[in-house]
């Protein structure tokens, strides 16, 4: 992915994100501006290495501001700490026409949501859980 590419990325993954947590009722300060371009910048692989990267920009800004944070992020779906991959999906069709995946290695798919959803699908299937039904919706909280 160009470089350019991934900074547009970054910038639409970030005004998505804002304007979530605006929705939520959270003021958007400075301090979460930097935590979260921090987790953008880069796959972190847990909360003590964000605390170190948001530390770097900003030394006033604490551990326990970076997890609440992490945790209010998490709250709306914007990240997840279980999964190595990212989903991100396209800020104008809100994942109805389309899914994009990206990997940590920097490749990607995407998948349409009748796709998507055979995917969560077949997936519930190998885990052992007990589908009779199809998927017909899907929450993320």
């Amino acid at each position: 992915m160009s470089e350019d590419k991934k900074k547009q990325r970054i910038k639409k993954q970030k005004t998505m994100i804002l304007r979530l947590l605006q929705e939520k009722g959270n003021r958007i300060t400075r301090q979460r501006g930097i935590i979260i371009d921090t987790i953008l910048e880069g796959n972190c692989t847990c909360c003590k290495e964000i605390c170190g990267r948001v530390a770097k920009k900003d030394p006033n800004i604490g551990a326990a501001t970076v997890y609440r944070m992490i945790n209010k992020l998490e709250e709306i779906g914007a990240i997840s700490r279980r999964d190595v991959y990212m989903i991100n999906c396209d800020t104008k069709s809100d994942c109805k026409d389309s899914c994009s995946i990206e990997f940590d290695d920097d490749t990607s798919i995407s998948l349409s949501e009748k796709t998507w959803y055979d995917v969560i699908q077949e997936g519930l299937k190998a885990c052992g859980y007990n589908c009779n039904g199809s998927v017909r919706k899907v929450h993320f909280v």
